[in-house]
C-alpha cells in the first residue's frame, strides 16, 4: 500500500483551518464578556494537532490515488466533526460526548438537527459556531462534489466532472483552482444574504448567522421558532431565494463566470428543480386551501412556498409546525426529504439528476417493450449516457432507500417509536434536520432520544452527506488490498 502521507497532510490543513475558525466565536466571547475560554482552548488543541499532521507528513510531491481519495473523503468529515465538538464539550452549556459529537456532525454535514433545547438562552458564541460549522460544511461539500466525487464515480457523479483530462493524481492543483472560484462565489452570496436579512429587520448577529446556514442549506437558527420567530414575509422571501441559490449546482456558477451566460436557463437539473418546486408548492397550497379556512389565500401561498423549499432543499427552516397540518403533509414532506436539491450544490437527498435519470431509464424500458429492436441513444444535458452509467445511478437510489430502512430499523431497536424512527432516519440520511412527530418534529429536538440513537443518526448524516459509497467502500476488505 502506498504512503498515506498526502491524506494526513490534507487532514492537517483542514484542522488548521477549523482551529483558526474557532477564533471567531472566541473573539465574540471576549468582546461580549462571556465567562468561558472554550473556544481558545479548542482552537489551540485543534491547530496544534493540525500543524503536527502537516509537519509530520511533508513530501516533495503530493499525490492521491483512488484508494487514498476515498480514505481522505471519509476521514476529513469524521475528523472535522470530532474536533468541531470540542467547543461544545468545553462550553458552560452541558453537553455529553454523544450530544457534542451529534451537534458537530449535524453542523458540518449541514443537517441542522440539534440537541439544544433552548436557543434563546444559549451563549451566542455557541450559536455562531454552529453557523460557522454549517457554512464550512456547505463549501466543503460543494468542492468535494465538483472535484472529488466525480473522480470516484459515486452514484453517477462523474456526470459533473469538469471539462478536460483529469485524474486523481491531478486532484490537488485542480481542486485549488476550482475552490478559489467556488469560495469567492459562496462568500459573495453569503454577504448579500446577510445584507438583505439585516435590511428587512434582523439584527446584525442574526443576519450573519442565518446567512451562513441559509447558503449552506443547513437550517441552524438562533431562535427556537427558527425563521418563524421574525414573523416577516420579506425575510421568508429572502431565505427562499438564497436557499434556491444554494440548491442549484455550483458548477453552473463556474460556467457562468467563464462565459456561459445561458447556463441557468439551459441546465436540465435546474429546470428539474424549478418544475418540482412549482408542482410541490401547488400541491401543498391546494391541500391547505381545502383543509384550512383560518388563513388567507396569500398566507397559504407563503406558507406552502417557504416550507416546501426548506424541506426539499434539506434546509429545515420552519415557520409553522407542519406536523399539525394532517397526515398527508407528513407523507408529502417525507417524500420531499428524499428528493433533495441539485448535485454539486449544498442541498441534500438523492438529488434531482438521479431521479431524472431514473425517469429516462423507465422511459427507455417502455420504448424497448414497444420496439425491441430499436437502438436508443440516451442523453442528459447534451451528454451521451451509457447503460453502465444508468445502472450506477439506479444502484445508488436503491442503496439509498435500503440504507434508510436499515437506519430506521436500528433506531426502532434503540427504543424510538415508529414515526420518530422513520422520520429520523430520513432526516439523517437526507441531511434535512427536523423530523416528524412530537419528539423530533419542527417544534422538537433530538435531546431526549437515547445516546445510541444519536450515534446511529450521526453515522447516517455522514453516509448521506458523502453519497453513501464513499463511506461504505471502506468496510470492504478488498479496498485495503494493493
Amino acid at each position: 500500500m502506498s504512503s498515506n502521507k498526502t491524506v494526513f497532510f490534507l487532514i492537517g490543513i483542514l484542522l488548521t483551518i477549523l482551529g483558526s475558525s474557532m477564533l471567531i466565536p472566541y473573539a465574540f466571547q471576549f468582546f461580549n464578556n462571556e465567562n468561558s475560554h472554550s473556544f481558545i482552548s479548542s482552537s489551540i488543541v485543534t491547530i496544534f494537532i493540525g500543524v503536527l499532521f502537516i509537519l509530520s507528513n511533508l513530501e516533495r510531491q503530493f499525490k492521491l490515488n483512488l484508494q487514498q481519495t476515498f480514505l481522505f473523503s471519509a476521514l476529513a468529515w469524521l475528523v472535522v466533526a470530532l474536533f468541531g465538538s470540542l467547543p461544545y464539550l468545553l462550553s458552560p452549556v452541558s453537553f455529553s460526548i454523544s450530544e457534542a459529537f451529534f451537534e458537530s456532525m449535524s453542523g458540518i454535514t449541514t443537517t441542522g438537527a440539534t440537541v439544544i433545547t433552548n436557543l434563546e438562552n444559549t451563549p451566542k458564541s455557541i450559536l455562531l459556531w454552529r453557523a460557522i460549522m454549517q457554512w464550512l460544511g456547505g463549501i466543503g461539500i460543494i468542492v468535494m462534489a465538483i472535484t472529488i466525487l466525480p473522480l470516484l464515480k459515486v452514484g453517477g457523479m462523474q456526470l459533473f466532472k469538469m471539462e478536460g483530462p483529469l485524474s486523481t493524481e491531478k486532484i490537488l492543483p485542480r481542486t485549488l483552482e476550482v475552490a478559489t472560484i467556488l469560495i469567492s462565489t459562496y462568500f459573495v452570496l453569503t454577504f448579500f444574504c446577510a445584507f438583505f436579512y439585516w435590511f428587512f429587520g434582523m439584527s446584525i448577529f442574526d443576519s450573519v448567522a442565518h446567512s451562513m446556514t441559509t447558503l449552506a442549506t443547513g437550517g441552524f437558527s438562533t431562535h427556537n421558532d427558527s425563521i418563524g420567530f421574525f414573523n416577516s414575509s420579506n425575510i421568508e422571501i429572502v431565505a427562499s431565494i438564497f436557499i434556491i441559490l444554494g440548491s442549484i449546482p455550483f458548477i453552473s456558477y463556474l460556467k457562468f463566470i467563464k462565459g456561459n451566460r445561458k447556463i441557468f436557463l439551459t441546465d436540465v437539473q435546474i429546470k428539474g428543480l424549478i418544475n418540482i418546486l412549482i408542482i410541490s408548492i401547488s400541491i401543498m397550497f391546494i391541500y391547505l386551501f381545502i383543509m384550512s379556512d383560518e388563513t388567507s389565500i396569500l398566507d397559504k401561498v407563503r406558507i406552502s412556498f417557504f416550507n416546501v423549499i426548506s424541506i426539499l432543499s434539506g434546509t429545515g427552516y420552519v415557520t409553522d409546525d407542519f406536523g399539525l397540518w394532517g397526515k398527508f403533509s407528513l407523507i408529502f414532506f417525507l417524500f420531499l426529504m428524499f428528493i433533495g436539491g441539485c448535485a454539486g450544490s449544498t442541498a441534500c437527498g438523492i438529488k434531482i439528476f438521479r431521479l431524472q435519470m431514473l425517469l429516462i431509464f423507465l422511459k427507455n424500458q417502455l420504448k424497448k417493450l414497444i420496439s425491441p429492436n430499436s437502438v436508443i441513444i440516451t442523453k442528459y444535458n447534451n451528454q451521451k449516457i451509457s447503460d453502465d452509467f444508468l445502472k450506477s445511478v439506479i444502484t445508488f437510489i436503491f442503496s439509498f432507500l435500503f440504507v434508510f430502512l436499515i437506519i430506521a430499523l436500528l433506531l426502532s431497536l434503540s427504543g424510538l417509536d415508529f414515526l420518530t424512527a422513520i422520520s429520523g432516519a430520513a432526516s439523517a440520511i437526507s441531511n434535512v434536520g427536523p423530523g416528524l412527530g412530537e419528539v423530533i418534529g419542527p417544534n422538537g429536538n433530538y435531546k431526549s432520544i437515547p445516546d445510541v440513537s444519536k450515534w446511529i443518526l450521526s453515522f447516517g448524516m455522514l453516509l448521506g452527506r458523502l453519497e453513501l459509497f464513499a463511506i461504505l467502500v471502506l468496510f470492504f476488505p478488498s479496498f485495503w488490498k494493493n
